[in-house]
């Protein structure tokens, strides 16, 4: 049976048997959560103990942000969080993690925090870093997990981890999709059907982004694997293999291009923004996922596609890790 803990003193209380992971979430727990905790008690085994931690953090929502309407549904998953293997569900009151009303000191998230979603959302890294510090404090685990669907999160938490010599090991996880791609999120029950069909072009754009980068790489792994070269090219040239001399000399010096895997994307989202109802994109962007930097010309190594839009009233962010190995 799983146990619901309410304040601070009653965690502290829990017998501790093993190691600890936690999972951090906003409660109206899915599948994603449910991977999450999975994950957690893989990583633990039966003599650990896993605490999932519910609490909707009003610091982390903007002014005109969905707050009050954010979904409540604390008996579903105390039950879903216990089927996926929990120990413990910590729910606190706004009152039990901020005693006294807001707090006046808090973490900055940085230059990272102020990019992308944090364009978007001005202070919302800020809130969601604090609250994450307070409950690894008093959670006290010894591995933190968090869905990679939430990526510049992730790398937040990773950075704050490691500048705040948190003692604990932060663990990204999988995003987890439904059977049409879309990314798990409890904000997929906002969406009407129509809506839903136009959101689906995230997922479509992010997988046409990689299907590009596979072309890209498949394109200079022949070239290098026939020593593509100039004369080579004049070669193919000469038999009439236009297309393929044009290739050779794309590929003969330059690895795969991140202006041609954003482009592939790009257009899906262009063709998106045409359907009724329409696709309102805040961003699109390639980045370094230890940085949340633009990937430019010449980028090499792990990169993160990552889209944010609006169909309707309902914001939705997605994402895709990729890899742009090192020109030959």
């Amino acid at each position: 049976m799983t146990l619901l803990v309410r304040t601070a003193a009653e965690l502290a209380a829990l017998e501790r048997t093993g190691r600890r992971a936690v999972v951090m979430t906003m409660g109206a727990l899915h599948e994603g959560h449910a991977t999450l905790v999975r994950t957690a008690r893989e990583s633990v085994g039966p003599e650990g103990q896993v605490v999932v931690t519910v609490f909707v953090n009003p610091l982390q929502f903007g002014a005109g942000e969905d707050l009050d309407r954010y979904p409540r549904t604390l008996d579903a998953d105390i039950e879903l969080a216990g089927h996926a293997g929990a120990d413990a569900v910590f729910a606190p009151s706004v009152d039990e993690v901020y005693p006294g009303g807001e707090p006046q000191v808090r973490i900055t998230a940085g230059p990272m925090g102020e990019r992308l979603e944090g364009a978007s959302r001005p202070g919302h890294f800020d809130g969601m870093l604090t609250v994450v510090a307070k409950l690894l404090h008093l959670t006290a685990p010894d591995l933190a997990l968090f869905g990679q669907k939430d990526a510049q999160q992730l790398a937040l938490i990773r950075r704050m981890a490691r500048d705040l010599n948190f003692p604990v090991e932060i663990v990204g996880v999988p995003t987890v999709r439904e059977a049409d791609g879309l990314a798990l999120s409890s904000r997929n029950r906002y969406l009407s059907p129509a809506d839903r069909t136009t959101a689906l072009a995230l997922s479509r754009a992010l997988f046409a982004a990689r299907d590009r980068l596979t072309a890209e790489h498949a394109l200079h792994a022949r070239a290098a694997a026939t020593h593509a070269s100039s004369g080579r090219a004049l070669a193919l040239s000469r038999i009439g293999e236009a297309r393929a001399a044009a290739d050779a000399y794309a590929v003969e010096a330059a690895g795969p291009s991140p202006a041609v895997v954003r482009a592939a994307a790009q257009s899906v989202l262009d063709e998106a923004v045409k359907a009724e109802p329409p696709l309102a994109l805040d961003y699109l962007a390639l980045v370094d996922p230890a940085t949340f930097d633009e990937a430019g010309d010449g980028f090499a190594g792990e990169a993160v596609l990552a889209i944010a839009a609006r169909v309707g009233t309902t914001r939705l962010i997605d994402n895709i890790p990729l890899n742009f190995g090192a020109p030959a």
